[in-house]
């Protein structure tokens, strides 16, 4: 029989949308490692990171590398001098470590760090990180790593020349972080559920960008404006396939373990909330060995919210709950994860123990980042499917290759 994990503590159910919302503060702490295994950095000394992006996920982030008491947290940077200021008052960042404009990440970079932390849009994502890595920086990237196939490649190869360069990059992916995820899935590769094939994805939930609607609406055509509204922009965010829903594409995709061949979809926006931004898609995967995969979100209503992938294989089910129950059961065996307590929270602490391990360690091997480029580009894929309501290969997207522009030019350098 395997492992089931303890479940004797829980906590009543709050769905993700209301998490991103509120941001909660709680961490886990780490001991640090043993001098003989430390490699990547000074035994006992704390790691100083640097923060590109301080909204309120930037924010909430920090808090929780600092409660993790690895880090040290030394300088800042956002377009927007409020919101770095307002990060550097909370965090005690002195003043002339608050970066701001397009290019405040770079004078932040020029400074003495260990790693950077990057909660920018994701539209920027490629361009931090490639910079990071350049600068000789540890990277610890929120998701989704791009909105567009070419940000993902290069994503792909900051990557490879971290590990060239013998430098760490993880991505913050929650489900990946929490053991009955881990088991669960390890099950399904072992056999349990026999061949794979065909499974559900989805991601429901209500309207999550309404503070801001109301920024855009005081003024659409202004792009520090758009910049402040990035949620809604599918340039700045990837559309909400790319952005939010490639919690459950993800988790799909590392069952799966590979990349879809083709997607047909559609989709469209009932909420009213404005931007560019879609809030609803339906997508039908098809996977290799014949494997079928049925995706379907929302982001408007009320009544229910759940992130869930389920796959089907010839001997039984795995079912998966972003806040809810997580098990395996097949005519052979069955595994009881239990019910998620705070993922949210509890994935990103773990991911940050995790990364200052990896650096201590000097692991470079950066596996995240190859699965992460993955998931991405099938969240691409089928955005690309529903946009163009027709089918779309994975070899014809790649080859397509498009890239979002988002005018720069009327923004403070």
């Amino acid at each position: 029989m395997n492992t089931t994990p303890d479940t004797s503590t829980t906590t009543p159910r709050f769905t993700r949308r209301q998490f991103v919302a509120t941001a909660g503060v709680s961490a886990l702490g780490i001991t640090l490692l043993r001098p003989d295994l430390v490699t990547g950095a000074e035994a006992n000394s704390k790691i100083d990171i640097g923060l590109i992006g301080c909204g309120q996920r930037g924010k909430w982030i920090a808090d929780l590398f600092l409660k993790n008491g690895n880090y040290n947290l030394v300088a800042v940077a956002d377009y927007f001098a409020d919101r770095a200021n307002e990060a550097g008052d909370k965090f005690g960042v002195s003043a002339n470590h608050r970066y701001t404009g397009l290019n405040g990440y770079r004078k932040l970079l020029e400074q003495k760090l260990d790693a950077v932390v990057i909660e920018s849009p994701p539209y920027f994502h490629p361009i931090h990180a490639a910079a990071a890595v350049e600068a000789g920086k540890h990277v610890y990237c929120a998701k989704p790593i791009a909105v567009d196939v070419p940000g993902c490649l290069t994503m792909e190869e900051s990557g490879r020349r971290a590990t060239a360069k013998k430098l760490c990059f993880l991505v913050d992916f929650q489900t990946r972080a929490n053991k009955s995820y881990q088991q669960a899935v390890r099950n399904v590769k072992e056999g349990m559920l026999g061949k794979l094939v065909s499974g559900e994805a989805t991601y429901i939930c209500g309207a999550t960008w309404e503070g801001m609607a109301k920024v855009l609406r005081e003024n659409p055509a202004n792009p520090e404006n758009q910049l402040r509204a990035w949620g809604l922009s599918r340039v700045l965010s990837g559309d909400i396939i790319t952005e939010q829903n490639i919690h459950a594409l993800d988790v799909a995709c590392w069952i799966i373990g590979a990349e879809p061949l083709k997607a047909v979809g559609s989709g469209g926006e009932a909420r009213g909330l404005g931007g560019t931004c879609w809030d609803h898609f339906s997508v039908t995967y098809w996977f290799p060995n014949d494997i079928l995969l049925s995706f379907c979100s929302k982001q408007y209503g009320f009544g229910w919210d759940d992130i869930c992938c389920r796959m089907y294989g010839q001997k039984g089910t795995i079912d998966t709950h972003y806040f809810g129950a997580v098990n395996v059961k097949s005519t052979e065996d069955v595994f009881d994860g239990g019910k998620m307590t705070n993922l949210y929270t509890e994935g990103a602490s773990n991911n940050i123990a995790t990364f200052s391990e990896l650096i201590r360690k000097g692991d470079t091997t950066n596996s995240t980042v190859p699965e992460s480029v993955r998931s991405n580009l099938t969240t691409i894929l089928g955005r690309t499917a529903a946009y163009c309501q027709r089918e779309v290969t994975w070899k014809e997207m790649m080859k397509q290759h498009e890239k979002f522009e988002f005018d720069l030019t009327k923004l403070k350098a």
